[in-house]
């Protein structure tokens, strides 16, 4: 296939934060353009979507549903669909479209309920298409080259791995279309921050060492008075190999922005990334030498190196991460490999992760604080 995949968008209208970026994320390398979109189910809200988008306003349609059956009627029609509504409609879209032999790119976390998120693996294996998962932060360059490089060893074996991801955008009272559905847990789910923020810095932890996370130990706050989903988050990890970690996610945190960061600690070298400074990879070693990796260096090793579009000392960023995933998602649907997409099985580990620290924080609250296994 060489011409560019066509996109269906559902969610994504007036209003909304992510729609945008993932257009801009979709069409930057030129694999993929919008077409079409279900942007609201309010039929008018969904054309100024689309003059908005400046595609056809005729290909904006006022449900999923009308826009599977207006495509398939095209000779032109949607090759896939990417679903960046709230989270209580992720599996219903996913559902939806599988059915209507639409493959899926998916926001995170991929489903408000563990239960709902095996639901949608059993419509994924059934269907035989592709899905995936915009975890966008494994997308980025210095993230794929720390992975390489604690896979090939140059960490030796891991011991200790600290991931935070602080916010302060809702320390006060929640206000605004994003800040809503978010501490609503009819519209999020059962997990407020741990699932919006806290599902991303665990991906990132097992994504860049490679390792599962086996048990954890949670506290889970809603700090916030009257908030009715947690919005500050302190859990205590266990990886397969034994080694130990910490992972801190928090949206009271007044003054921090977007301040995702990962320490990975072994019994040679340690390394540190931060996502505000992402174009940097720090790693120690313990003899005392501390390497800076910069991203588009000819030190990068495959992956990493094709995964960057400027040279050394030209920034890039969260918009060219999210590229990047949705580089790899049309890699799949043109019939290539992309073994670091996240897919299925992270979609599970995931939504496993929220159910698994939100019932070990109760049980903590009630006074059965312990270690829980973390089971897929």
């Amino acid at each position: 296939m060489s011409r560019r995949l066509r996109m269906g968008m559902i969610g994504g209208g007036p209003g909304a934060f992510i729609g945008p970026i993932h257009r801009i994320a979709a069409e930057m390398d030129r694999e993929i353009e919008l077409v079409a979109g279900a942007f609201s189910s309010d039929a008018g809200r969904s054309r100024a979507a689309a003059e908005t988008y400046r595609i056809d306003p005729e290909r904006a349609y006022p449900s999923m549903e009308a826009m599977f059956a207006g495509e398939k009627a095209r000779g032109d029609g949607i090759d896939f669909v990417a679903i960046v509504s709230p989270n209580y409609h992720h599996l219903p879209a996913a559902r939806a479209a599988l059915a209507a032999g639409l493959p899926v790119l998916s926001d995170k976390p991929a489903t408000s309920t563990y239960a709902e998120a095996q639901e949608l693996a059993g419509h994924v294996a059934a269907a035989g298409l592709p899905y995936g998962l915009t975890h966008t932060y494994s997308g980025y360059p210095l993230v794929r080259e720390a992975r390489a490089r604690i896979a090939a060893g140059a960490l030796g074996t891991v011991r200790k791995v600290v991931v935070e991801y602080p916010q302060g955008w809702l320390a006060g009272e929640a206000s605004g279309k994003q800040a809503e559905w978010r501490t609503d847990p009819a519209r999020s789910g059962p997990g407020g921050c741990i699932g919006d923020i806290g599902t991303h810095a665990f991906q990132l932890a097992e994504f860049v060492t490679g390792l599962q996370v086996t048990q954890l130990l949670a506290d889970l706050g809603a700090v916030v008075p009257g908030r009715l989903v947690d919005d500050d988050c302190s859990v205590l990890l266990r990886f397969e190999n034994g080694a130990r970690g910490v992972l801190l996610a928090s949206q009271i945190e007044v003054g921090e922005m977007n301040g995702l960061r990962i320490r990975v600690y072994g019994d040679k070298a340690g390394l540190i990334w931060k996502q505000e400074v992402p174009n940097t990879l720090t790693i120690n070693t313990l003899d005392g030498r501390t390497e800076i990796v910069h991203a588009g260096g000819s030190q990068l090793g495959p992956d990493a190196a094709s995964r960057t579009r400027t040279p050394t000392g030209h920034p890039e960023g969260y918009l060219e991460a999210f590229a990047n995933i949705y580089r790899d998602f049309a890699a799949v649907l043109r019939g290539e490999q992309a073994p670091l997409l996240p897919g299925i099985d992270t979609a599970l580990r995931g939504m496993a992760f929220i159910a698994t620290a939100v019932a070990a924080s109760r049980d903590a609250n009630d006074g059965k604080a312990g270690w829980v296994k973390l089971t897929v």
